[in-house]
């Protein structure tokens, strides 16, 4: 996105949720690389929109995604783009061809033994908003607390924040301590350096900015924290890309060694690749931080809308700014309007946006991350909303509050914890405290069935036992799975399961701590829409 303006010439320069396992157009916006397991693209394929593509979503049973997608598509299509980790391939598809014309490819596709899914190669966009009133100032180090959490920590070098995004300049003044031997990676196919294209491409440059400029060196602007940055370059200079870069970038990040990954950018609809890229992050203990998006109504964006990426609004003062989302996804309010941060070439620029607000939370989380490092994601998200400041707002505008450095930094991350090192909620009882959530969709049976899969975090403080239950439309035959091993559940492994004839299932479950569900919902014959419900127990 364009730069909203240079700083002042006079400014000193010193729970009812859908999760992440499940998805479906236009969305808005050395070391691990050789074994990523993203097959190379065409020569010619670069950043941007991708209009003539379909992505085609491979089982975990075929040993070959990109042959197995050749083999699923119909007449000359080409198989443009594989990854192997993700388990998706692009294929070719005339972006003229009539919409009649593009359903009967992927109902031919869709017949395949191997392929779960396909969907268009939708466009990414990043969320930052320009505004052309020039701005001398920082505001958001200070107002989410960040001189108090610095006298702590400025943030550990060997705590990695990755940003999804346009290219950044890694060798600004105020960026190039941030960077090491690993700058980051252009997913995009155009080569392997993350710089910015032209000096348009300033977007990502100033999401980089926020979270991870140098405090205290004596010029520009003041980072959040001080943690090291991963630069992945995914959106053009138009502050777009496509959904399989994206997915890419994310499975880069984390295979990189991304603590916290960064997305400035989302999408209206929900997509099954861009869950499954998200649900690689959480798998592998990687916290993710999306935007809510920049429409001003409610309905957050995906993937922030997923149930375990902390969804981000932004905040003008302390009121929701009128240009964000907001919904009951929502889990913390960041400043986003007019933050000063670097952008190409060595300046500094002002923006507005949930894309600004999200690297606020993302620099946060990276001090916390420095203060407590042995937080686990999960863990380091409830920490986030437990020491947050409550605004007064809706939740669905603030979700737990404003994040707050200080507290992050500065709170001890076992406050439950008693002298003996023995919880003080042990002594409950289960079912002393109870979350429920539930989500809904729509499947179709017949010789293999569609599935839609699920993975829930538990969210009381001592989980003890669950229960997970399933209704569906009479004269359908739905199946229920569940693991809590970390892995994926299928039809042939899983932990438990109700597979009776019928539509309605239920299993119960004892938790022992703070272990996922992972579910999958199977239709063996008929159709129609579901409803599936949480009930979780705690001490």
């Amino acid at each position: 996105m364009p730069q909203n303006g240079r700083p002042d010439e006079n400014a000193d320069d010193g729970y009812d949720r859908r999760t992440v396992l499940t998805g479906a157009g236009t969305l808005a916006a050395g070391g691990l690389l050789g074994s990523s397991g993203v097959a190379s693209a065409t020569s010619e394929r670069e950043p941007g929109p991708k209009k003539d593509e379909l992505v085609v979503g491979i089982s975990a049973s075929a040993p070959d995604v990109a042959r197995e997608a050749r083999a699923a598509v119909p007449g000359a299509a080409d198989v443009v783009h594989a990854n192997e980790t993700i388990r998706y391939a692009t294929v070719s598809f005339p972006s003229e061809a009539p919409a009649r014309a593009r359903e009967q490819f992927i109902e031919a596709i869709e017949r395949a033994e191997h392929v779960e899914y396909a969907e268009p190669n939708a466009t990414v966009r990043s969320f930052g908003e320009p505004d052309d009133t020039y701005y001398g100032y920082q505001s958001a180090p200070q107002q989410v607390n960040c001189e108090t959490a610095w006298e702590t920590t400025l943030g550990s070098e060997d705590v990695r924040i990755a940003t999804i995004d346009q290219g950044v300049q890694y060798d600004h003044p105020d960026l190039e301590s941030a960077v090491g031997d690993r700058v980051g990676e252009d997913v995009a196919e155009r080569g392997s350096d993350p710089y910015p294209s032209s000096g348009d491409e300033q977007h990502g440059t100033h999401v980089a900015g926020i979270a991870v400029a140098a405090t205290d060196n004596g010029r520009g602007t003041a980072g959040i924290s001080d943690c090291s940055l991963l630069a992945v370059r995914a959106l053009d200079a138009n502050g777009q890309g496509s959904l399989s870069d994206i997915a890419d970038g994310i499975q880069w990040a984390v295979d990189a060694g991304a603590d916290v990954i960064n997305l400035s950018l989302g999408a209206s609809n929900d997509y099954r690749t861009l869950a499954a890229a998200c649900e690689y992050a959480l798998e592998r203990g990687v916290l993710i931080v999306g935007a809510a998006g920049n429409a001003g109504d409610d309905g957050v964006a995906y993937p922030a809308a997923y149930e375990d990426v902390l969804a981000v609004s932004a905040l003008e003062g302390e009121s929701l700014a009128s240009f964000s989302n907001a919904g009951p996804e929502i889990d913390l309010a960041a400043p986003g309007a007019g933050l000063v941060a670097p952008v190409p070439w060595d300046d500094y620029g002002r923006m507005s946006g949930t894309s600004m607000a999200t690297p606020v939370v993302a620099g946060v989380a990276g001090l916390a991350l420095s203060a407590h490092p042995d937080l686990s994601p999960l863990e380091l998200r409830d920490h986030l909303l437990a020491t947050a400041t409550d605004l007064g707002l809706e939740a669905t505008a603030q979700g737990a509050g404003r994040v707050d450095a200080a507290a992050a930094v500065e709170a001890d991350s076992n406050a439950n914890e008693n002298a003996d090192g023995t919880d003080e909620d042990d002594a409950g009882q289960c079912g002393d405290e109870t979350v429920v959530a539930s989500a809904d969709g729509s499947l179709s049976g017949g010789w293999w069935g569609e599935s839609d899969r699920y993975v829930y975090a538990p969210r009381t403080s001592d989980p003890c036992s669950a229960t997970v239950s399933l209704e569906g439309p009479a004269g359908a035959d739905f199946d229920l799975y569940v693991n809590v091993d970390g892995e994926s559940p299928t039809r042939w492994n899983h932990d438990e399961s109700s597979a009776g004839d019928g539509a309605g299932e239920a299993i119960d479950l004892e938790l022992s701590g703070d272990e996922d569900l992972r579910i999958q919902i199977h239709a063996n014959a008929g159709s129609g829409s579901y409803a599936m419900r949480i009930e979780e127990r705690g001490r």
